[in-house]
């Protein structure tokens, strides 16, 4: 099969997208195609623009680099030590940025509400971003033919309208990688072939859509990570009520997307049946049609949520700590494994099954 990553935005919370790829990669389960939006297109990057040697490597350069050096050891403190550490953390992302990533625009006249170049429309600048990509990230070789092919969402600024950005239709670059997370007012829009562009994310987080929609169909196993979780409990707290607000606005909208799949798959299905009753000469003249149609393909999807709570923080995602960022990673890791230790997508499914949907299996199932 097909194999295919599909990656969320989610700002720091994408050390967890890398973990989940640590392990697909020590068994092998290397993609062929990496779809990516905001941090999932940096990640995404990092991937296909790299070969397999050096996909791990630069990685851990990226989210090393980007990591809040913590003052305390995180695992030898207890959790509310631990708490007070990431909300400074965070207070000096706010304040200072990120290495690497971004910086406060100083002097700017934005912040005042005066008027400034679109590009320039932010509270932080991004240049620092492009520096790294193209320091980590080989382009020459990501746009070369026959390579993990890589696609990255963004968002229309002036008309709404979600762009794909895919290496096999054209070249990539870092500004494409900027643009999918180029989530506003925090950063700025990124112009490319005169038109700007925003985070992908603002239109639809999990661009999952991007292969239910490609074609033609082929049987394909799908890693979909989600950062974000559409479920949680009743909030009680300011706190509480900001991070249920987030997680709702970003999570994956993938069941409709997968639910509409299936419907279309069942009337190409039921197509081919009318197709098989039709005499040789008509059957001839609507080969060329039948075989866009594709129908007789398996698609699984492996899903691998996110499960930290991270206190409630409706900032989690601007918590670049090492400590949380390495605990992130691991967990990403661990929870990979998880999925390729069961295996759900080596179960016998009929040949008329158009998607499966695995989640991950209870722990206990598999320490058993």
């Amino acid at each position: 099969m097909r194999i295919v990553l599909v990656l969320q935005g989610g700002g720091a919370l994408g050390a967890y997208q890398a973990g989940v790829y640590h392990a697909l990669h020590e068994h092998d389960l290397v993609p062929d195609w990496v779809v990516g939006t905001s941090i999932g297109a940096i990640n995404a990057a990092l991937l296909a623009g790299n070969d397999k040697e050096n996909r791990l490597p630069r990685l851990k350069q990226f989210w090393d680099r980007v990591s809040h050096r913590d003052s305390i050891n995180m695992n030898q403190v207890s959790d509310e030590q631990r708490r007070s550490n990431i909300w400074l953390a965070t207070l000096d992302t706010v304040l200072r940025g990120v290495q690497g990533f971004f910086k406060p625009r100083m002097f700017s006249l934005f912040p005042a509400g005066m008027a400034v170049k679109a590009e320039e429309a932010s509270f932080y600048d991004t240049t620092e971003l492009k520096n790294t990509l193209e320091e980590l990230v080989d382009f020459e070789y990501l746009n070369q033919q026959g390579g993990m092919r890589l696609t990255v969402n963004a968002l229309k600024v002036t008309s709404g309208e979600l762009a794909s950005f895919d290496s096999a239709e054209g070249v990539i670059s870092s500004d494409h990688i900027r643009a999918s997370g180029a989530l506003p007012p925090g950063f700025p829009a990124v112009r490319i072939g005169g038109d700007l562009y925003w985070d992908g994310g603002l239109y639809s987080n999990t661009p999952l859509e991007t292969v239910l929609d490609d074609l033609p169909h082929i049987d394909t196993l799908v890693f979909m990570v989600d950062l974000w979780s559409a479920e949680g409990p009743e909030p009680t707290t300011l706190d509480e009520i900001m991070t249920r607000q987030k997680d709702v606005t970003f999570a994956s909208r993938s069941k409709r997307h997968i639910e509409d799949y299936v419907t279309q798959h069942q009337m190409q299905h039921k197509l081919r049946e009318l197709y098989a009753a039709l005499p040789e000469q008509a059957k001839r003249q609507q080969a060329g049609e039948l075989a866009e149609l594709g129908c007789d393909s398996t698609m699984h999807i492996v899903r691998l949520p996110y499960a930290g709570r991270d206190w409630h923080m409706a900032a989690k995602d601007i918590n670049f700590s090492k400590g949380s960022i390495e605990w992130r990673w691991d967990q990403g890791y661990q929870d990979g494994l998880r999925a390729v230790k069961a295996a759900g997508w080596l179960a016998f499914v009929t040949e008329d099954t158009p998607l499966v949907v695995h989640e991950l299996p209870p722990l206990v199932q598999v320490a058993a």
